[in-house]
């Protein structure tokens, strides 16, 4: 079987791609080795556009096979089932660079399909994934105006390291992802630990130089390999039906319609507008057909106009100009922590819950290094939120998307798990919708977990900057705060988070075919500055610092240290004596393969008797030691007193009283609480009581 295989030096490892090796019948499929790693990349397309439709069906798939380390799934099935977290992640960052670079009226379906066979910890799947995405749709007969590449950028100590390994990228101060086309950047990822913007643009175009040596390692593929583009259904609004729109509603009246600060007035007057349209066109069924689509055009066309030439928004702001900012927190009753963050018609309320590190969310994934989640964010959108109705089904790709970016930015300024040992959930539910609720998640978020007693390192705040592009890389306005409309109709959106000292968080997508530098270095300028504002103007009034305790629905949580031989004392056979004492306090009780307890409850009486339990268990007992129990077994020849759950000593009948005792019955009953001083060890290994020294201890 003759295939053509091709290779590149990157990073200091191999990248070989087979090529007519596999997936024959695919419209284009790459076979990606990096190191070890192996990954199968597919491009498939319908023949005809999908009917009906007024966006491009794009479908992307990053599918995980436990198989590739090793491991058989769990679950009763053992088989993969749903997509994880981190998949569903993948899947969007191969989707946001790779589908700005389709013909913008292509409405047929196309899949891209990455399914990973093998995981070598030397080099990261996802980023062969991406790179086999790229390829696989290049040498395709699909349209598609590529190559674009990506690399990964991490850092430790302060120096970069170009696709890093899957323990440098997770212990590491920075883990971005940059796409890039020929000239331009094309989409931006980022987690970091408080980067100043300086240190993140020169990794940004360090990335981006990497990228156009893999551009022209594809383009040789390509050349070799690129099957003819196939030609296509136009979906495009046709110019006589604009024309005839604008007979009937001139750019003024279009103009006048959408500038307003309302969502809901705006969305009224295209609905008139569009009534009125649809009873002039009542006639021809081919345009009533596409007008929502040409109406919709229309408005963008004229918002574009009004932004880039006028420098006017259509809720009448500056350019650089936030919407009104507002924030409460503590609005929601025993709870552990809440709050309220507005910005104009975006309203997001944020819920922190506190429990026992026990509780924090398990991960079994690809990725050795990533085994659980100790801080969860969830972002949920309901349909009232932009007042439509619809009934719920769970979150989407687009909620678990926001709900990691919002989580990514509060993770570099979360305390250690010594300093603040609980597992943290936080939940933004979207009561209103008109823009970046992503942004507004990161404000509530941080205030709610400050609420909660958290102790933050920092406070951090999220804005979005849009953009609207002309004819030429120099003719672009920067909007700060994007409204919905500016989102759907820009060219950009580019949310940034931070502190005052650096960004935790970077999520770039456009629909264009990428950035200048100079936007770039614009739009990450704009939002430092918007972040500071909303930190210093709406969020710090609100709650200027995380408040010194959790507050008294939040459970209480007390370490400490315990000799880890000392552990099976403690657990017990098979989990009794621990039960025992988690029964007799209410508390909970973690404890983990170092030695360290973890008590949790909200009675500070009962976590403290459970303390002391524990403490009693892992004492190495001492002569003349002062303890209570309870009598629990009685024989002829004394009693057996149980201090501690799981711990026992005897009390000889010679040691019960000072006077002669004949029957043990006649001094003690099960259940009496005694005190007893220790002896010791008797030569049987057991702990020997005195109740008559007692007095003399």
């Amino acid at each position: 079987m003759s295939y053509k295989t091709y290779e590149m030096e990157l990073a200091g490892r191999t990248l070989k791609v087979d090529i007519d090796r596999v997936g024959k019948q695919a419209n284009g499929c790459a076979f990606m080795h990096y190191g070890d790693t192996t990954v199968l990349c597919t491009a498939t397309a319908s023949d005809k556009p999908r009917d009906g439709v007024d966006f491009f069906p794009l479908s992307v798939e990053y599918e995980e096979k436990m198989y590739a380390v090793g491991k058989i799934p769990g679950g009763f099935n053992k088989r993969e089932g749903k997509a994880s977290e981190n998949a569903i992640l993948t899947s969007r960052v191969i989707d946001r660079p790779m589908r700005p670079l389709f013909p913008k009226d292509y409405r047929n379906d196309v899949t891209l399909d990455a399914m990973v066979m093998s995981v070598d910890p030397n080099t990261r799947p996802e980023l062969v994934a991406m790179l086999g995405c790229s390829i696989a749709t290049c040498i395709s007969d699909i349209p598609f105006d590529g190559p674009c590449s990506m690399t990964q950028v991490g850092m430790i100590n302060g120096e970069f390291i170009v696709n890093p390994n899957q323990e440098q990228w997770a212990k590491g101060d920075l883990k971005l992802t940059v796409a890039s086309t020929r000239e331009k950047v094309i989409m931006i990822e980022a987690g970091a630990n408080i980067i100043p913007e300086a240190k993140m643009l020169e990794a940004i175009y360090m990335a981006h130089d990497v990228n156009q040596t893999v551009i022209a390692f594809i383009d040789k593929i390509v050349a070799e390999c690129g099957k003819t583009k196939h030609e296509y259904t136009s979906c495009a609004i046709p110019a006589e039906l604009f024309d005839a729109i604008k007979e009937i509603v001139p750019p003024a009246e279009m103009e006048t319609a959408v500038f307003t600060d309302d969502k809901q007035t705006r969305e009224g007057n295209i609905k008139d507008i569009t009534a009125r349209l649809e009873e002039a066109f009542a006639d021809k069924e081919d345009w009533l057909a596409i007008l929502g689509e040409a109406v919709y055009q229309y408005e963008k066309k004229t918002i574009r106009k009004m932004i880039l030439k006028d420098h006017k928004r259509p809720d009448g702001r500056e350019i650089t100009q936030i919407r009104p900012l507002a924030a409460e927190v503590d609005i929601i009753p025993r709870v552990h922590g809440s709050s309220m963050f507005t910005r104009g018609q975006t309203q997001i309320c944020d819920v922190v819950t506190l429990a026992p590190l026990s509780e924090a969310q398990k991960v079994d994934g690809l990725d050795p290094n990533v085994v659980e989640k100790r801080y969860i964010h969830h972002y949920n959108f309901p349909a009232y939120s932009v007042g439509e109705t619809k009934v719920s089904r769970g979150p989407g790709r687009r909620e678990i998307g926001h709900g990691a970016l919002a989580e990514r930015a509060l993770l570099p300024v979360l305390p250690s798990v010594e300093e603040f040992p609980y597992s943290i959930r936080a939940v933004s539910e979207t009561f209103e919708s008109n823009g970046s609720t992503s942004m507004a998640s990161t404000c509530a978020s941080c205030m709610s977990l400050m609420a909660a007693g958290v102790p933050l390192k920092a406070m951090v705040a999220g804005i979005s900057c849009g953009l609207v592009t002309g004819d030429t890389d120099d003719d672009f306005v920067l909007l700060t705060d994007i409204q919905g409309l500016e989102d759907f109709f820009g060219d950009m959106d580019f949310k940034v988070t931070g502190t005052t000292e650096g960004i935790t968080a970077i999520q770039m997508d456009i629909k264009i075919h990428g950035l200048t530098k100079a936007i770039v270095e614009g739009a990450i300028a704009r939002c430092r500055e918007a972040r500071l504002f909303i930190m210093d103007n709406c969020m710090k009034p609100a709650i200027a610092a995380p408040r010194a305790t959790v507050n008294e629905w939040a459970p209480k949580i007390v370490s400490m240290q315990i000799n880890p031989e000392k552990i099976g004392e403690v657990v017990g056979q098979r989990g009794k004596t621990i039960n025992e004492i988690i029964n007799r306090t209410g508390c909970k009780i973690d404890i983990d393969e170092d030695g360290r307890v973890s008590v949790c409850g909200t009675d500070a009486k009962g976590m403290e008797q459970a303390i002391d339990m524990i403490k009693m268990i892992v004492t190495e007992f001492e002569e003349g030691q002062i303890f209570k129990g309870k009598v629990v077994s009685i024989k002829e020849f004394g009693a057996f007193i149980e201090f501690a759950p799981g711990k026992e000593g005897m009390v000889h009948i010679s040691k019960i009283a000072r006077e002669r005792v004949e029957h043990v019955e006649d001094y003690l009953t099960l259940g009496d609480e005694v005190t007893v001083v220790c002896l010791g060890k008797d030569k049987m290994g057991r702990i020997s009581f005195s109740m008559k020294d007692v007095a003399q201890q």
